[in-house]
């Protein structure tokens, strides 16, 4: 005669057993939120790189974008020397040409090639909340 009686398996899990929760630095959230930026459609292809989820990246650029993850380096404008052989007039861009400047705070910003650089250097700290 076969028994046809149940009896359930039962698994007691506990809290050791899976992966402990992993604790990012600002360095590394902005190394990856910066990573997500690069191309189109990267939130999920980074996220999913990294083994997070989508929505703590999406949590963590905006943090980024609002200036709330700590950075080591700040803004800086960079001196660009030319060798004498490139010493020729510089070349004059369309009045329509814009360029794109990205703040720290994740913030981008659409300016006119003819903006004066001054007032764009006293107007970037006032735009990051410095």
């Amino acid at each position: 005669m076969v028994d046809f009686k149940f009896t359930p398996q039962i698994e007691i899990l506990s809290a050791e057993d899976g992966p402990r929760r992993r604790h990012w630095s600002d360095a590394e959230k902005i190394r990856v939120v910066e990573e997500s930026h690069r191309g189109h459609r990267q939130v999920s292809a980074t996220a999913r790189r990294h083994g997070i989820c989508r929505s703590l990246l999406t949590t963590w650029r905006r943090q980024y974008r609002n200036g709330e993850l700590a950075s080591e380096i700040g803004p800086a404008f960079v001196q660009v020397q030319v060798p004498p052989e490139m010493d020729t007039p510089p070349r004059q861009l369309a009045p329509n040409v814009q360029l794109e400047v990205l703040l720290r705070n994740g913030r981008r910003l659409l300016v006119s090639s003819s903006v004066d650089p001054d007032a764009l250097a006293k107007l970037l700290p006032v735009l990051e909340g410095k």
